[in-house]
């Protein structure tokens, strides 16, 4: 073997090698790409479950700050308190 052969074998070896390790990381940087979209799909429906989540806490925020009737239905619901005259009775389920 004459020493261009030599050179030329060496170069051969090299682009292999590079194209190889090109491909591994091609391969690698596609599989993160697919798993970073399905993050992306999973993270939109969540926004979307969230952002319902939003308005109907600002619908009942805006009626507790309107509706006097809803503010004494939430009272007597979530703290248990009656009028003067009313009786609460608590049956365990």
């Amino acid at each position: 073997m004459n020493y261009r052969q030599v050179i030329l074998s060496f170069y051969l070896l090299l682009f292999a090698g590079l194209g190889v390790t090109g491909g591994y990381l091609f391969l690698d940087a596609r599989a993160e790409y697919s798993r970073l979209e399905q993050v992306e799909e999973s993270n939109k429906i969540r926004l979307v479950e969230v952002q319902e989540q939003l308005r109907s806490q600002e619908k009942a925020l805006e009626r507790l700050r309107t509706d006097p009737e809803y503010v004494e239905k939430v009272i007597r619901k979530r703290l248990g308190y009656a009028k003067p005259d009313e009786f609460i009775f608590r049956f365990e389920e």
